[in-house]
């Protein structure tokens, strides 16, 4: 048995670099600059912190949603997906970042939100299953980025990324450390366990009215 637990140990460490690598290779060909991308659907946000009862954005997220509204007034974007952690009463991202956007210009009835996009994977599988997206523009940090966009066309939808970063931010080691692991766990979601996202529920299609997916 000890023999065995080395050998898995060492097998992980020789497959891990190899399934980073495989995101990288799938995902940054589609990556693009904001001007480039073709238009889509939809512009999917992918939440991060917000501030307590506030709502605030934190940086990361502002920037994230800033490049939405962006995209969508350039045309690029004909909707916006907020999606994002409202898995509590007392912290919700995606009615912040609906808040935030509208705002700044975007209409409520174009800003469709996912209350239960607890992760990255769970984002685009009901980005594809409950809102039934065909092609979108994935908007979150660059590194974020290639897994988002991996997870996104492993789930059939036609993603093409844009890179949210407006600024240098404190936690960037931290973030690329943590994304090394998390880009292994994206692979190994994909082509062995396949789950579930967390919750489903009725379609609320991207075609429609945005006013189905609010909560207020």
């Amino acid at each position: 048995m000890l023999w065995v637990s080395f050998l898995l140990f060492f097998a992980a460490l020789a497959a891990a670099p190899l399934m980073n690598w495989w995101v990288h290779s799938r995902a940054r060909p589609y990556v693009l600059p904001a001007e480039r991308v073709e238009h889509a659907q939809v512009g999917i946000v992918l939440g991060a912190l917000v501030y307590g009862k506030s709502g605030r954005l934190s940086p990361v997220l502002e920037d994230r949603v800033d490049t939405a509204i962006a995209l969508y007034k350039a045309g690029k974007v004909e909707r916006l997906l907020m999606s994002g952690d409202h898995g509590k009463s007392n912290y919700d991202e995606v009615n912040a970042m609906r808040r935030y956007a509208r705002e700044r210009g975007v209409p409520d009835d174009q800003i469709f939100t996912d209350h239960a996009g607890f992760n990255t994977y769970d984002t685009m599988a009901r980005a594809r299953r409950v809102f039934l997206v065909e092609n979108a523009v994935v908007i979150t940090n660059g590194f974020h980025l290639d897994r988002a966009v991996f997870l996104a066309r492993s789930a059939g939808i036609r993603a093409q990324g844009v890179v949210a970063d407006k600024r240098a931010y404190l936690d960037a080691s931290y973030n690329d450390s943590r994304e090394f692991l998390a880009r292994c766990k994206a692979v190994l979601n994909v082509y062995l366990w396949r789950p579930d996202p967390t919750f489903l529920g009725p379609e609320i299609p991207i075609t429609g009215s945005a006013k189905a997916s609010h909560d207020d």
